[in-house]
């Protein structure tokens, strides 16, 4: 059986999201000796080491017509028996009209744009509606990263429940506890100006995000006395301006660190440093932040709110993503109780464990041969 995945995604440097996951995805399925079915087609040369041990397909990028006429030729070429597009772009998924006797499994990570509009600019709602609803009929199979989004997937875009397989996602293993906790405060103070005791966010900045509702309940949590710093980590995104002028409103430029990306190295230590980790975003398809979290060790607040549950558990304290008095009350619980913080701590690394790429990978795999022996 031979398997292409599109891998594009992977080749920026800055990856997140979707390119974290396709990465890991390949990743596990070249251990699990996989490597010799699968053909990675992109769009220039890379020096990772995942492309030396597969097939690497390097194809021209002319626009959105290479994908039309250039991946239906390489997928006759090659052989290719199944395609895994783990993105749903337009110019991603024409090839799914050009090539009716292939099979075809389409990763939908969210369906945000459909569910909130409001947080996208208006064409971006529209053209989802457009291509998902045009290609679902041809699509032999679908992979979401939760129950919940299999469930939109269901509610939406009225696509029959045995067409869907949820398979969860999993925290790196380079995210675990580090013991030298010293030269990690010192990493981040010189690079970051992080000198103090501080709470996480880790993610976009962007209204979806709910950051508005984390900075209001962190100002509430500084007037009770708290000193801690409020450090953001992601890009800026939608209406990103209306965050800044809410902390500008409210005179917490000092207060609140903005560190632009975070490479992975960094994060680890954002993550084995924090005394709370804080993610109260009103819609995630999975929400790798607070698993990343979770495998440091750090007491984690979510959003009780799409999938964070699923990903969370009883290992981390959901709340009301519209609640800004119930966040803040406990995120002071938390930093002022230092044996509460030490048992979600500990409950943190344990939930994490429960999830592996290993287990995703071979999942996966499973999909391509059901789909491939139909």
């Amino acid at each position: 059986m031979k398997v292409g995945i599109l891998s594009w995604i992977i080749d920026d440097k800055r990856k997140t999201g979707i390119g974290n996951y396709t990465y890991e995805l390949i990743k596990n399925l070249i251990k699990m000796d996989k490597a010799k079915n699968l053909y990675l087609i992109h769009y220039r040369n890379s020096q990772d080491e995942i492309y030396a041990r597969a097939h690497d397909v390097v194809i021209p990028k002319v626009k959105f017509l290479n994908d039309i006429y250039t991946i239906p030729h390489i997928t006759k070429r090659l052989g290719i028996d199944v395609w895994h597009l783990p993105a749903h772009e337009f110019t991603k998924t024409m090839p799914f009209f050009l090539n009716s006797r292939v099979k075809k499994i389409l990763t939908i990570h969210d369906l945000i744009p459909l569910l909130f509009p409001h947080t996208y600019k208006r064409r971006t709602p529209l053209l989802w509606n457009i291509y998902l609803n045009a290609i679902k009929k041809d699509i032999d199979f679908i992979i979401t990263n939760s129950q919940n989004s299999k469930n939109d997937c269901m509610n939406y875009l009225r696509i029959p429940e045995e067409k869907i397989k949820v398979i969860y996602l999993a925290a790196d293993d380079k995210y675990k506890p580090i013991d030298k906790k010293e030269e990690l405060k010192e990493k981040i103070r010189n690079k970051y100006g992080v000198d103090r005791s501080f709470i996480l966010y880790v993610g976009t900045l962007e209204k979806r995000k709910n950051v508005q509702t984390l900075i209001k309940s962190f100002y509430k949590l500084r007037r009770k006395g708290i000193e801690h710093k409020l450090v953001m980590t992601g890009k800026p995104g939608w209406k990103y301006g209306e965050i800044t002028s809410l902390i500008s409103q409210l005179n917490m430029q000092k207060d609140i660190i903005f560190t632009g990306y975070v490479p992975d190295e960094d994060l680890l230590a954002f993550y084995n440093l924090t005394d709370l980790f804080v993610y109260p975003s009103i819609y995630e398809g999975f929400g790798l932040p607070p698993l990343e979290a979770m495998a440091c060790g750090a007491p984690v607040i979510a959003s009780n709110a799409s999938s964070l549950p699923e990903v969370v558990g009883d290992a981390g304290i959901t709340v009301d993503p519209h609640d800004i008095d119930g966040l803040s009350d406990r995120m002071y619980e938390i930093l002022t109780h230092k044996e509460i913080r030490e048992t979600w701590s500990e409950k943190s690394i344990k939930r994490a464990k429960s999830f592996s790429w290993k287990k995703t990978a071979r999942e996966t795999w499973k999909v391509y041969e059901e789909v491939y022996d139909e």
